[in-house]
């Protein structure tokens, strides 16, 4: 378990820094809570903490029985309560962990929330589409309302009673992206149940012997009556953020000096400030980057600003569009790589996840398209320029008046159709349609239980690059 103590964080708050250090002893040395609360703003914190808890509980050879996994945007009080109430198929302990939960938040909370969104808008947009759902939620606002400039109905007066301050002043900045963003991921305003009661009681009356609760949260109003249970029957962590620049960059240096002492390197002078310049010195991003290039690297042991800026170099949105990319062109090879970089640099696999749902989706539109015989024009070795003269006006036509769909391929960017339609004839439309379907079972997966995301998705694209039939069928002529 050595190796499993935690960076020394003691530029963080006082509080934070007590009790957490507190937290991992007890942990280590099997005083362990029925409830745990980690919540702030330091996301990577949270999830280090997080991950450090359930070295200490579960063996990971165990996770795949003992360990459930819940993501806020699919919370169910019903469906909480009951697996908590079940008792563990193993001997020995069992652990639901709610990610991300919003059964803490209130109006009170908004402002918090809008300042997490516009945060998260440039390096994950995803992230951001995920916390305006929950700013509706506690609204009551709905997405379709506000798409097509809907949000511009919605009167300052009106956007002060709800969210309770004055920042429709500089909404416009913010409010009408995320919602184009909630479009393009498919995503839609989720009804929620606020009955708390269920949870509160069972925490009281005592879980089943060998059962705990991780819970994770951006934002708290520390009013509610979950959160005094919580901190009658469990332990609250806050991960408030590190405002001083100062204190933010030994708190990183503290981290990475751990990272870096593990693998035998170090970094020189000039490839810290390098990193800065990349990641703005956010914990996440600048660890994630550390990460990557510590696998880049290889046995080299100084890492110098001649590989931050080889490595760190792409932005995260370029190498999403190549991972889609190689998914039409079902190129394996390159769809393996580059979902292993994205990987590397920390992006969150439901992120990629819905690149690569969007991307499927695109193809099946073209699919049905081009066999609806209504573009006999198009063929796939036509160029851009013939394509925007001869065939896009067609579509455009076919474009509904009133009630348009963002997510139709048809709605989107003329170049983003042409790539479709051109890329579409290496797949069958049984081929999509079936891997629409397994995307929507991976999406579950991913979002209930607790197999590894990574092997999911890469068997997905395995799957999905190759034609898994046609492989065997050659490697059977060959063997015979």
């Amino acid at each position: 378990m050595n190796d499993l103590k935690p960076a020394t964080n003691r530029h963080l708050p006082e509080f934070s820094e007590k009790s957490l250090k507190t937290l991992l002893r007890e942990v280590s040395r099997g005083q362990i809570a029925p409830c745990y609360l980690l919540y702030g703003e330091e996301e990577y914190l949270i999830q280090n903490t997080l991950q450090q808890i359930l070295d200490f509980m579960i063996p990971r050879e165990d996770r795949d029985l003992s360990l459930f996994i819940m993501d806020g945007e699919q919370e169910d009080i019903d469906a909480l309560c009951g697996t908590l109430m079940t008792p563990p198929l193993l001997s020995g302990r069992k652990v639901v962990v709610l990610r991300n939960t919003r059964l803490f938040q209130s109006k009170v909370s908004l402002p918090a929330v809008i300042q997490k969104i516009k945060e998260h808008l440039e390096h994950e947009p995803y992230r951001a589409a995920e916390m305006f759902l929950q700013f509706l939620a506690i609204t009551g606002w709905h997405l379709d309302d506000l798409k097509n400039d809907g949000w511009k109905q919605i009167s300052n007066d009106q956007w002060s009673i709800a969210v309770g301050d004055n920042s429709w002043k500089e909404r416009s900045s913010w409010l009408p992206i995320v919602v184009d963003l909630c479009a393009s991921y498919g995503l839609a305003t989720k009804h929620y149940r606020e009955d708390t009661n269920r949870l509160s009681e069972l925490l009281l009356q005592g879980l089943p012997e060998g059962n705990h609760l991780i819970i994770s949260a951006d934002t708290v109003d520390k009013r509610k009556p979950l959160f005094k249970t919580v901190s009658q029957v469990g332990q609250i962590i806050s991960f408030p953020k590190v405002k001083q620049e100062i204190k933010l960059k030994e708190s990183l240096q503290d981290i990475a000096a751990e990272l870096l002492r593990k693998k035998g390197k170090s970094f020189s002078a000039a490839a810290w400030v390098a990193l800065g310049r990349k990641t703005g010195f956010n914990l996440r991003a600048s660890v994630g980057a550390i990460e990557k290039l510590i696998a880049y690297t290889g046995d080299k042991p100084l890492i110098e600003e001649t590989d931050i800026e080889e490595i760190i170099g792409k932005t995260r949105e370029d190498t999403l569009f190549d991972l889609t990319s190689a998914l039409a062109e079902r190129n394996l090879t390159k769809s393996l790589l580059t979902m292993n970089e994205l990987f590397n640099r920390n992006i969150q696999p439901l992120l990629i996840l819905a690149m690569l749902i969007r991307e499927t989706r695109y193809l099946l539109h073209a699919k049905i398209l081009i066999q609806s015989n209504r573009i006999a024009s198009f063929h796939p070795n036509m160029d851009y320029l013939q394509f925007q003269k001869s065939v896009y006006p067609g579509i455009r036509e076919q474009m509904p008046a009133s009630g348009k769909k963002d997510t139709w391929l048809i709605a989107q960017h003329p170049f983003v159709i042409y790539s479709a339609l051109k890329n579409a004839h290496r797949f069958s439309y049984n081929e999509l349609l079936s891997h629409a379907e397994a995307l929507t079972a991976l999406d579950m997966a991913i979002k209930t239980t607790a197999k590894d995301p990574k092997l999911m998705l890469g068997v997905f694209l395995l799957k999905a690059c190759t034609n898994i039939k046609q492989t065997l069928a050659t490697a059977a002529n060959t063997s015979s």
